[in-house]
């Protein structure tokens, strides 16, 4: 009451908070609803980097979140902007990635009237997000977008979505605008409606611009407890052959990757490395198993899956001996004992953190250690395996490159502190045989927002013009290659165009290749982006692997 109108913004308020929290990044696809939002933080720091797709500023914030141990952010507009997401934002979900969307939405008077990109987003995500917030007034903001971050991170991570209607976010003289009736209503009705959107305008904005506070809420995390930790303790000292099924959970925080290698290296079992914990032991370990898994199981008389569920890639526990004793620990009960009630049984199942459980459990049997002819007699059978794959390798396709040895090639080629990000099907499935991640983990139009954003990036395609992993089944069992056959098409010349650098190779470059791959090294180091289209041959190196 004649008092001049805060000149701040709800936008103000949400780069506060994101600030309080330690991001760094927002990733985004610009639109007018989420506008005040990325000028805010801007403002105070937090780098906006925006990308061609909304999936992929998702995608981006994920892949944030898994290097870094904080909460993900991108921000879309609202409608198409945050249907475009989905897919992404369920990757981050399956992946327990903590991950914010945050989210445009009509003005809180107009939705459900028609208005602009206005559609029921709120009943789109509940299925893919731990927690769902449409903010309804200014004040909301600062304690919504605390409690959004705070459930991202705790029990099994996951993404959280907030939606933000225009009018919470800019100036209230630019609301009000919209808002006020252009001329002084005569009739009752317009003076009842005219009063109606004063007392909205006036909530939608009552202290809004009170002290608040902005630093994190506190993070729930469940542990194991001392009567389970000492349970596993006494299967596993009593074990000949244990094995351990490292999954991605065991690389969560709050403990930190190095003490969860520690812990591994001190309990002397061997491990298969799944998920996001792929390289937590090096490329060389003694410890580190990569083939031969299923006989492995077969004959290891203890399992510990730490994050790893009994799903397709564990033929939902049939492949676990049943005379094993099985200890199972996860965050999230449901994966915990996912298909337990069919084909197999834990003897202790944990619902708690697998990186501070394996931490406990070697500081508890500190100076026993698994009988070491177990793990050598495993590293043998590797050896002969990959002794195989070798010799894969060193045969001839019938046109094009072998996908076997490009990637022995790349593998040999790729420096220590490469980060490997893996999407496709037959050649990322050769891929998990041949390539050695170095460690733990800290869509060719994103060449644009690479190159803008000077951010390095080789991207390899391995080139067969088919949806190989597919055709390689529907063929023999149902007689047709409908719809699996592509082009052999010019993606260097795309990455090109977006400013990047583009390579083609085939069978007269092979005795190139290794330049090739160095050059794109090099010119990666000087913060270009290049793609590397590696034309490659057909091999029956995958035969009977699934697909579906």
């Amino acid at each position: 009451e004649g008092k001049t109108p805060s000149p701040r913004h709800g936008g103000e308020s949400v780069a506060e908070v994101l600030r309080a929290h330690g991001i760094k990044f927002v990733f985004t696809l610009v639109g007018g609803h989420i506008s005040p939002i990325l000028v805010a933080c801007e403002k105070l720091g937090i780098r906006i980097v925006d990308t061609r797709h909304e999936a992929t500023a998702v995608f981006a914030a994920d892949a944030v979140a898994r290097l870094s141990g904080t909460v993900g952010v991108a921000a879309v507009t609202a409608g198409p902007g945050l249907t475009n997401t989905v897919t992404a934002v369920k990757n981050a979900q399956m992946a327990e990635s903590p991950l914010l969307l945050i989210g445009g939405a009509a003005a809180t008077l107009l939705q459900g009237r028609g208005a602009l990109q206005d559609i029921d987003q709120m009943s789109l995500f509940k299925p893919l997000c731990k927690f769902c917030a449409s903010v309804r007034t200014v004040r909301e903001i600062v304690p919504t977008v605390r409690k959004a971050l705070a459930v991202a991170q705790s029990g099994t991570p996951g993404p959280v979505f907030i939606e933000f209607p225009i009018d919470t976010l800019y100036p209230y003289h630019v609301v009000e605008k919209e808002f006020a009736p252009k001329n002084t209503p005569k009739g009752l009705m317009g003076k009842i409606i005219a009063w109606y959107l004063r007392n909205h305008l006036s909530n939608l904005f009552a202290g809004a611009w009170e002290t608040r506070d902005l630093s994190p809420l506190p993070v729930h995390i469940p542990h194991a407890t001392e009567d389970e930790v000492q349970r596993c303790v006494e299967l596993v000292s009593r074990a000949k052959k244990p094995v351990i099924l490292l999954g991605s959970q065991a690389t969560l925080p709050p403990t930190p990757a190095d003490d969860v290698r520690k812990a591994l290296e001190s309990l002397g079992i061997p491990c298969f490395l799944g998920g996001m914990s792929r390289g937590m032991l090096g490329k060389n370990s003694p410890l580190h198993i990569r083939q031969n898994r299923r006989d492995a199981l077969k004959d290891a008389d203890l399992v510990l899956l730490a994050g790893t569920v009994c799903d397709f890639r564990l033929s939902y526990g049939r492949v676990l001996n049943r005379r094993s004793k099985i200890i199972a620990v996860n965050r999230d009960r449901s994966q915990l004992l996912k298909n337990s009630d069919m084909f197999w049984k834990p003897t202790v199942a944990i619902q708690g953190d697998a990186g501070s459980f394996l931490v406990r459990l070697s500081k508890a049997l500190k100076g026993h250690r698994c009988p070491e002819e177990w793990p050598r007699s495993l590293k043998e059978g590797d050896a002969v395996k990959e002794k195989a794959n070798r010799s894969k390798a060193d045969e001839k396709t019938e046109r094009h490159l072998n996908p076997l040895s490009v990637l022995h090639r790349v593998d040999e080629l790729l420096a220590e502190d490469s980060i490997i990000v893996a999407d496709g099907g037959d050649f990322v499935g050769s891929a998990a045989y041949i390539m050695r991640p170095r460690g733990p983990l800290r869509c060719v139009a994103e060449f644009d927002t690479f190159t803008r954003h000077k951010t390095p990036v080789i991207a390899l395609v391995g080139n067969d013009a088919c949806w190989s992993q597919i055709s390689r089944e529907q063929v023999p069992m149902l007689g047709s290659n409908v719809a699996c056959g592509l082009a052999f098409t010019d993606y260097h010349i795309v990455a090109d165009g977006y400013g990047g650098k583009g390579y083609l190779t085939g069978r007269e470059d092979e005795s190139q290749l290794d330049d090739i791959i160095k050059k794109a090294q090099k010119e990666c180091r000087e913060g270009k982006a290049v793609l590397l289209n590696v034309l490659i041959g057909k091999t029956n190196f995958r035969e009977g692997s699934i697909s579906v």
